[in-house]
């Protein structure tokens, strides 16, 4: 007997469809992305739970959705950019069907709030299977719109058993966003866990396509980048993009595609152009390639696959072949010469041997136990020099008070501004296990989340690092930036900002609630540092922000609701006027740059999660280390205009206070080990055995 054909219901072919649009949580971030920069956003945050099988939110500063539009916004086949089929023949936009939201409703709880430019207050509405659950409500928000996606595949079981790998899915969704971020490079793109503080991506606004891929991709990558274009009338094409040379290969390649703005995939170009780099690469290693490419509309059908994933356009065969020649003429020449780069290991210390007497076993000879002269170290890192017990001597400011005088910073962490007047020296911890590096008589802090911090810095310390830094003898200051040490036969260049970063860091773990303080000898208004901070290109200030006032009242207000917190834990002192009064005093002959103030009280605003207590504290220490840490001068002072003695200060205090500091109290975390703090430039054996050959 003939099965009976029947009409599905809406919601079974609804959420059919749904599948076929949306399927997985990577396709429906990118279908709210592109809605995103359809709404003109010029800076994108997205924030999953669960690799977005939880929660998928995404907020953008756009044009908003109107309020009469917010019921209908949901439905299928509802879009403000078609009107006509013959429309698909010009359309400039990612978004043209109407599905992207209508599919999410179907498979998701959605949530959408938004705000346009001519509306007073956001609107608010929850949807479910396309349709409100209840009326649009007004409420509190941001120009732009905010759209939570929770439960994603919530009534499609088997498909939410075949996303089991939140960590595949969240790799997906990284790739996406890096994909986007680095073709639409004058919008700034965040990406993070939900709780998690810190941004897995995140770009600038208004920064440039090279950049971006160094941020994403890293270094290695832009280093060896080639700018690729060409434009082809007779075709209707331009293309643009960026290509690594010959230097540079991976085993497993990337390859961004845009087409008329679209992210897609083209395998047959995607073969051809491994066809070119065959020539110039090893076997088995592949390029980095980003292409954007622009075809007239009416030459390309992008309606040929659900999640748009695909397109068809016209000589595809002709354009393919003017790419691939395009790119190949972008090569010739760069296999006439290669750049190798080496990457130096740092070798662990061998264990000496013991025998069964517990003696330590020798070599038969005399000769192997000689030491040769490429071997030996020329200087012993626990010799003193004289110059150590010279210490940079200042005048007190003129504007220190007699009363200030009497208790004035010593000589080792005297003032550099005549803002500075007085310091308390900071008591010392009882912490058993850190007797050695915070010696002294010091009550215990019991704060669990202060502690599990603590623990969070041991467990991440790289002991042949540790070993360099307690063991090293300074060699000198290359700038500011960068100093010279040796370790035993090898000599390395060290990225001072990131040691004292992490030094400063320790020592607000360690010292917790324990420091002294630095007082200033005049108060002065945080609204007016704050002000000062907003006009930094630092701060990143636009004036989609807000007016500058009103940020800066706004950040003095909150800074003064905190100030309690703030000098108990911090020695941070504001008073009830909203001035700042103190600064923490975390290393005895340190002071740090002072025109760095006004953009630190900005960030101890907008950068810590104050919500959340140990959050709370690894941020006000993050900010406060990234403060105090060495480093540029925030406003460059031309070198005509550095006199002898000011960089000779800096200098003994670089190699008198902050090495010494480093000797007895840093901890280098693993990440040191990875990210070019650490530059090996010199190794004895290796220099006699280039002078063995001359």
């Amino acid at each position: 007997m003939a099965a009976t054909i029947r009409r599905l219901e809406e919601a079974v072919v609804n959420r059919i469809a749904a599948g076929e649009v949306i399927q997985r949580p990577a396709n429906a971030i990118k279908e709210m992305i592109e809605n995103c920069l359809d709404a003109q956003s010029s800076s994108i945050h997205v924030t999953v739970k669960d690799g977005g099988l939880k929660l998928i939110q995404i907020q953008d500063n756009g044009t908003g959705i109107q309020k009469k539009d917010m019921e209908i916004v949901c439905e299928r086949f509802t879009t403000s950019k078609l009107a006509k089929f013959e429309d698909l023949n010009n359309i400039n936009t990612y978004g043209f069907r109407g599905e992207a939201l209508a599919s999410i409703s179907h498979v998701a709880h959605v949530t959408i709030m938004s705000r346009t430019k001519d509306s007073k207050c956001a609107y608010k509405g929850c949807y479910n299977d396309g349709k409100l659950k209840e009326s649009v409500k007004p409420c509190a928000g941001n120009l732009g719109t905010i759209i939570s996606a929770e439960d994603l595949f919530y009534n499609v079981p088997t498909r939410r058993r075949t996303l089991k790998n939140i960590a595949d899915e969240y790799s997906r969704i990284v790739d996406v966003v890096s994909r986007y971020a680095v073709h639409n490079s004058t919008v700034g793109f965040s990406l993070k866990k939900h709780g998690n503080p810190a941004a897995d991506v995140k770009t600038p606004m208004s920064s440039n396509t090279v950049d971006n891929i160094r941020i994403i991709y890293g270094p290695s990558i832009a280093k060896e980048l080639l700018a690729v274009k060409d434009e082809d009338p007779r075709l209707g094409m331009t293309l643009s993009g960026h290509i690594t040379n010959a230097n540079y290969s991976m085993k497993k390649g990337i390859f961004l595609l845009f087409i008329n703005e679209r992210l897609v995939e083209c395998t047959q170009l995607h073969k051809a152009l491994d066809s070119v780099y065959s020539t110039y690469l090893p076997k088995g290693c592949s390029p980095f390639l980003y292409l954007s490419l622009k075809i007239a509309p009416h030459n390309i059908d992008v309606n040929v696959h659900p999640t748009k994933y695909e397109v068809h356009f016209l000589h595809q065969e002709q354009v393919i072949e003017r790419i691939q020649k395009a790119v190949e003429q972008c090569l010739l020449g760069c296999n006439s010469s290669r750049t190798f780069y080496t990457q130096t290991l740092i070798a662990l210390p061998k264990s000496s041997q013991t025998n069964t007497s517990g003696q330590k076993e020798t070599s038969g000879t005399e000769e192997e136990a000689r030491t040769y002269g490429y071997n030996m170290v020329r200087t012993d890192y626990s010799e003193g020099k004289l110059d150590q017990y010279l210490q940079v001597q200042t005048q007190p400011s003129a504007s220190t008070s007699a009363a200030d005088k009497e208790n004035t910073v010593p000589a080792t962490a005297s003032a550099t501004d005549d803002r500075l007047a007085t310091g308390t020296p900071a008591p010392k911890r009882q912490r058993k296990d850190m007797e050695e590096r915070f010696p002294g008589n010091r009550y215990k802090v019991t704060l669990s989340s202060v502690l599990q911090l603590q623990r969070q810095s041991e467990k991440a310390v790289h002991e042949k690092l540790r070993e360099i830094i307690r063991e090293h003898t300074f060699v000198g200051c290359v700038n500011k930036s960068f100093s010279l040490i040796q370790h035993q036969t090898k000599l390395y260049l060290i990225n001072n900002k990131n040691l004292t970063q992490e030094l400063f860091y320790q020592i607000m773990l360690y010292q917790f609630g324990n420091f002294g303080m630095l007082k200033l000898s005049e108060k002065t208004s945080i609204q007016e540092l704050a002000l000062l901070a907003l006009d930094l290109p630092e701060c990143g200030w636009t004036p989609e922000d807000g007016d500058k006032v009103d940020i800066a009242k706004y950040a003095c207000q909150f800074l003064i609701s905190k100030a309690e917190m703030l000098h108990e834990y911090f020695s941070i002192e504001i008073d009830k006027d909203g001035n700042l009064c103190s600064l923490p005093l975390l290393l005895e002959g340190y002071i740090p740059e002072l025109e760095r103030i006004p953009l630190y009280l900005v960030r101890l605003v907008t950068e810590v999660e104050w919500d959340e207590e140990q959050r709370c504290f690894h941020d006000i220490c993050k900010e406060t280390s990234l403060f105090y840490a060495l480093q540029k001068e925030i406003l460059p002072v031309p070198s005509s205009q550095q006199s002898d003695e000011e960089e000779l200060k800096w200098k003994n205090i670089t190699e008198h206070v902050i090495c010494p500091a480093m000797r007895t109290t840093l901890l280098p975390s693993l990440q040191r080990a990875e990210d070019a703090t650490f530059l090996e430039i010199a190794n004895l054996p290796n220099l006699y055995k280039v002078f063995e050959r001359c």
